[in-house]
């Protein structure tokens, strides 16, 4: 019987505070909707964290330490992913030169990697390539050289990547840095769909993606946002991969019915074991990620 890791991507960075009430926003509010979610059989959970006064999302080193030791005082075996993601935002305005506009966070690869470099967590994600975000003029910037410097200090700091792939050409520059390489055995991969613009949230696609890392040394995972949360990872298991959900990518448990973490996680459950397959614990992930043991 094939087993099956969940991560559980607790809160995000978007606005999805303001339509569902359940997405934690302070320190406390992170950890304690983490620690449920691992109740309920998540092996991973990926953290953001945001503003306590204004719930935006934050590069907060403090709140991170603090949603982070929360955790780690009351469960000591859960797998603690942590974005490094955050500071990729360049909103274009229009003239000569192009101005960039209020909203954009632009930093670059080592201020992306502040809190990961303080608190070690097991793995933080790397962002694999740029991509146009939405309809008007806000990119999310991670260049190939941004990649290539983010999988050295990352490598430094002993802690393992998540490679984030929102499309084709993100996930072929993956495998070309690990076969040069820069990448320990087994590589985590994350297929992240249907976030616009990147690939879609469909078979085509995820099957694409799971063909071309058929013969590489790679654990992959996916996850569809919205409404096709659950499909996605349906298609997941079926393909031979490992899943994600969370409110960080899916607010709903049904049409108008706002989920928590747990709901989503539990729901995520029973679709992996009435496919036939079971869900690891965390230690059965940290033996498959070549992750240590918890301390």
């Amino acid at each position: 019987m094939r087993k099956t890791f969940i991560t559980c991507a607790v809160t995000g960075a978007g606005d999805g505070f303001k339509r569902n009430l359940n997405v934690p926003i302070t320190p406390d509010e992170i950890a304690a909707s983490a620690l449920a979610a691992a109740d309920a059989g998540a092996a991973i959970v990926h953290l953001h964290v945001r503003d306590p006064e204004t719930g935006e999302g934050s590069r907060d080193d403090a709140l991170y330490k603090q949603a982070v030791e929360k955790i780690r005082g009351q469960n000591r075996e859960v797998i603690i992913n942590l974005t490094a993601g955050m500071g990729g935002d360049a909103i274009f305005g229009t003239g000569q030169p192009v101005p960039l506009l209020k909203g954009t966070d632009l930093v670059g690869p080592a201020d992306r990697l502040t809190h990961v470099a303080e608190l070690r967590p097991d793995i933080c994600t790397l962002d694999c390539g740029s991509y146009n975000v939405g309809d008007g003029n806000l990119v999310y910037i991670s260049t190939s050289e941004y990649i290539r410097t983010g999988a050295e200090q990352i490598a430094e700091l002993g802690v393992r990547p998540e490679l984030e792939v929102f499309d084709l050409g993100h996930l072929r520059f993956a495998l070309k840095l690990l076969s040069e390489g820069m990448f320990a055995s087994p590589a985590m991969i994350q297929f992240c769909l249907g976030v616009p613009y990147g690939a879609p949230a469909n078979t085509g696609a995820m099957t694409a993606m799971a063909d071309m890392v058929r013969d590489h040394d790679v654990i992959w995972s996916a996850f569809g946002v919205g409404r096709d949360q659950l499909r996605m990872v349906a298609q997941a298991v079926l393909l031979g991969g490992h899943v994600r959900v969370g409110l960080e990518d899916n607010l709903y448990l049904k049409r108008g019915v706002p989920a928590r973490n747990e709901e989503l996680v539990a729901q995520l459950r029973n679709i992996i074991e009435t496919l036939g397959n079971t869900v690891m614990v965390a230690s059965e992930a940290r033996e498959v990620l070549g992750l240590s043991a918890a301390s």
